[in-house]
């Protein structure tokens, strides 16, 4: 109960007794039962929604990533069973002073 109304943190019990009074005086004795049961659904329709959103959260985050498109992937057996290709020759640049002069 005490959650319900933590938006209330800075009104006392005297501050919140004068507000039900002005409800009272504005809307009468014979709409405030009315009144606390169109509260009680919106209470109620809010739950469920925040409850609605939490499962949906839950159940995404559970659920394992999708594979990225940039996943390494794995080799094709035929490749793997080839022998390694000779090793290039290395090549060498010409010595510096050969190099066209621009």
């Amino acid at each position: 109960m005490l959650t319900l109304f933590a938006f209330l943190g800075g009104f006392g019990g005297g501050e919140i007794m004068l507000v039900l009074i002005v409800v009272l005086i504005l809307f009468g004795g014979e709409r405030m039962p009315e009144l606390a049961r169109g509260i009680g659904k919106t209470i109620r329709e809010l739950k469920k929604a925040t409850s609605g959103v939490e499962d949906e959260l839950k159940r995404v985050l559970a659920e394992p990533p999708p594979p990225s498109r940039h996943a390494i992937k794995p080799m094709d057996p035929e490749i793997a069973a080839l022998p390694p290709s000779p090793a290039l020759p290395p090549t060498q640049e010409p010595p510096p002073e050969t190099l066209p002069r621009v």
